[in-house]
């Protein structure tokens, strides 16, 4: 219900129409709500009926949009399939911290709005999204490969097992029948999986778990800058920006750092030579 009686709203001072407007939160509190303002000519009524309108459009916008990320997805529901998880890893490019990965597995109904590719999320509203996944999600698997086997396989094998792991892990508490993959395909797997290029920016499923994984990540790294506190590795997360390369000049390595990575090998070597 409008939290203003409608057959007064027009004769409300401007204050308490703005306040109503804030306060009508779903679209069919908004259009009941802009219904009132219709005919009222004041400059502010104006205002606030061109606000209103708009926000109609872009929730429907959003609503169009999330429902494209979703077709794949909703196509294999519809064939009878049971958990379709999105896979997908963060942290292949960092010269230290872990490879991190996500798999999971979004409810059949989905209205989180800004979903999308964890890299075009703004970090607040990425946190919040984490927060609302692990809230409504069916399952959710976390999967990590740290420094030294990164060293060790390579970070392309490295990448691959996290999300190896990271589907074993899902797969303890949820049934998983299909896997959507951001551009991969995960070697060891007994399911049917489909490789998406891009495709944290494409599915749904991808995009939530590679916002998940960034999350989490993050977090790890914000750990590490605790007890190694000359890299900031909570600014940087790892990669090889021009504060983090010039704290490898001067401190060398930590035991968090990925060795077979040339820029952490050169400082390697020079810290050796002082």
């Amino acid at each position: 219900m409008c939290p203003v009686p409608l057959d007064s709203v027009r004769a409300r001072p401007l204050s308490q129409l703005r306040a109503a407007f804030s306060a009508a939160g779903s679209d069919a509190e908004l259009r009941q709500f802009l219904e009132t303002l219709a005919a009222d000519p004041r400059a502010g009524a104006r205002e606030l009926y061109g606000r209103g309108q708009r926000r109609l459009e872009a929730r429907a916008a959003e609503r169009k949009r999330l429902s494209g990320l979703l077709a794949l997805r909703d196509e294999l529901l519809a064939q009878g399939v049971t958990g379709v998880a999105g896979v997908d890893e963060v942290g292949v490019g960092p010269l230290a911290g872990p490879v991190v990965a996500a798999a999971l597995v979004l409810p059949r109904e989905v209205t989180l709005v800004g979903l999308n590719d964890s890299k075009k999320v703004p970090r607040a509203r990425r946190e919040s999204l984490a927060s609302e996944l692990h809230e409504v999600a069916v399952g959710i698997g976390i999967g990590e490969v740290g420094p030294e086997e990164i060293d060790q396989l390579g970070i392309y094998k490295a990448s691959l097992e996290a999300m190896h792991r990271a589907v074993a892990s899902l797969e303890r508490t949820t049934p998983v029948g299909h896997l959507l993959v951001d551009a991969r395909t995960i070697p060891g797997v007994a399911q049917p999986q489909t490789p998406i290029v891009k495709g944290d920016a494409k599915d749904a499923s991808i995009a939530a778990a590679s916002i998940v994984a960034k999350v989490h990540r993050d977090a790890q790294m914000a750990r590490l800058a605790v007890r190694y506190p000359f890299y900031g590795f909570d600014r940087h997360m790892g990669y090889g920006t021009a504060e983090h390369l010039a704290a490898l000049n001067e401190h060398g390595p930590c035991p968090v750092h990925r060795r077979s990575f040339a820029p952490v090998e050169r400082a390697e070597q020079r810290a050796a030579r002082r």
